[in-house]
């Protein structure tokens, strides 16, 4: 089992995307990249705590690869606009992806140098290392399931 973690706007659907794909084996929303290792949605969604929304997936590697989930990230959400996804504005929507080593970072600019390339060079997608990285309230947990 390997651990991929993307945000690409509101973790909601992200979460019932990539649930839906063979060989994710567990989704998590959460949030990462903030200033601190703890954070509540409140305290996400004021702008101050420097988090984005993400969907942390558990992944079987020999059933999908790390190079599929960030084509995939790319596919299901608009990785030129800034802070933004649909009618979501915030740094909290930002698309980002964390990495966890040096394999996730090098394909990760492969799949986004490709991406970028295809969208004359429009993408403002970053790529991080993973840094504080927390769970998000239950209620967040399975949203678009439980709703």
């Amino acid at each position: 089992m390997e651990i991929a973690v993307l945000a690409l706007g509101c973790f909601w659907g992200p979460e019932k995307k990539f649930g839906q794909i063979n060989g994710i084996l567990k989704t998590e929303v959460g949030y990462c990249g903030g200033h601190n290792s703890t954070t509540t949605y409140k305290e996400v969604c004021s702008g101050n705590s420097g988090h984005a929304e993400v969907v942390k997936l558990e992944y079987d590697p020999s059933i999908i690869s790390y190079n599929e989930i960030i084509e995939t990230f790319f596919k299901i959400h608009d990785p030129t606009t800034l802070n933004s996804q649909g009618p979501d504005f915030g740094t909290q929507y930002r698309s980002e992806i964390f990495y966890h080593n040096e394999e996730q970072k090098k394909i990760a600019k492969e799949v986004l140098n490709q991406i970028d390339k295809q969208l004359n060079g429009k993408v403002v997608t970053k790529i991080s290392e993973i840094k504080n990285y927390c769970k998000a309230e239950e209620y967040h947990q399975n949203y678009l399931e439980k709703n």
